[in-house]
């Protein structure tokens, strides 16, 4: 295969319309399994606090039960809001998570947007930055086993993580910013926007940092692929839940005012989403195709979109199943 990924992901949304949630955890980890069978590159695993429809708080516990199951595939967490948490925990569920995978961790850290979750956590958007740079530095330091002191408090992590930290740890973000503080502390970066990609290894370059795992995006395709036979009645399946996923996006992003970046921005009208192309529908034969013409890139799926039925998650993976061999072609 090209370098391209195949990433299965997890949010845990379940409005209360959909599938009841405690039947879509069980699924989840039977998919695990299932996509680190088949080959599958990567299990990709949200956060978000005090959500209605319960978006997976606790991406970390939810990656120590997909490990049990699993043995190849790697995780990535994210984006974990970094400013709502200790960071000295975040440093020992890493440690934990990534024994208990055997070196199969990512975590992207980010600076996060939304009002309820930073004051249900009693925090200041205000201060997200200066919170993200000390928290930067309080994980990347305690997961390379020191023993130290910070804000005349002494810090010591133990176990430690199988790989290095610098390995584990990645900066996401949409802005300049983001990209500058990803190199500054010498880890990886998950962009939204594949421009900033050149400005994160230039920044490596220029401050001596080797550049450490990244993604860019690749421009025009879907957040996750939803694979049948039949790409109406596909999407006649997910169009609630893509309805439900996008427009909760959209009030995050309204609440963050003028300054969000978000894609979901204003996209509110039920009517425009599938032309929009964040979700999409497609064949097998339609999913090759369009591998055909990448190089490199990320083809996502997310099985249980919104509280889709297990049921119909299956169908899409067993013809994911079906077209692996077609893929690595």
């Amino acid at each position: 295969m090209k370098n391209i990924r195949i990433n299965v992901s997890f949010d845990m949304r379940s409005p209360g319309w959909a599938t009841p949630t405690h039947e879509l955890y069980r699924a989840a980890i039977e998919m695990a399994a299932f996509v680190d069978r088949i080959g599958a590159d990567q299990i990709g695993l949200m956060q978000h606090h005090g959500s209605d429809d319960g978006y997976l708080p606790q991406p970390f516990t939810l990656a120590g039960g997909m490990a049990a199951v699993t043995s190849r595939i790697r995780f990535l967490l994210g984006a974990v809001v970094l400013p709502l948490h200790d960071p000295v925990e975040l440093a020992e569920q890493i440690a934990v998570v990534d024994q208990m995978s055997n070196g199969r961790l990512n975590v992207i850290f980010g600076a996060g947007y939304v009002p309820f979750e930073f004051a249900m956590f009693r925090k200041s958007l205000k201060d997200r930055a200066r919170l993200m740079d000390e928290g930067l530095e309080v994980i990347l330091r305690a997961l390379r086993g020191e023993r130290f002191e910070f804000d005349g408090r002494p810090i010591y992590v133990r176990p430690l993580p199988v790989q290095a930290p610098e390995d584990i740890v990645m900066v996401g973000g949409g802005v300049p910013a983001s990209a500058r503080r990803a190199a500054k502390f010498g880890v990886g970066f998950g962009p939204m926007k594949p421009e900033l990609i050149d400005l994160y290894l230039t920044e490596c370059e220029r401050l001596g940092h080797r550049p450490r795992t990244y993604f860019r995006p690749v421009p025009g395709m879907p957040l996750a692929v939803h694979l049948c036979e039949d790409p109406d009645k596909g999407w006649e399946a997910i169009a609630p839940h893509a309805v439900h996923v996008i427009t909760e996006y959209a009030k995050w992003a309204e609440q963050e005012g003028d300054g969000s970046n978000s894609p979901f921005k204003g996209l509110t009208d039920p009517a425009v989403l599938r032309q929009a192309g964040m979700f999409a529908a497609w064949t097998p034969d339609q999913l090759v195709e369009k591998v055909r013409g990448m190089e490199a890139g990320q083809i996502g799926f997310q099985p249980l979109l919104g509280g889709l039925s297990p049921e119909e998650g299956w169908k899409s993976l067993l013809l994911l199943e079906a077209t692996m061999p077609r893929l690595k072609a």
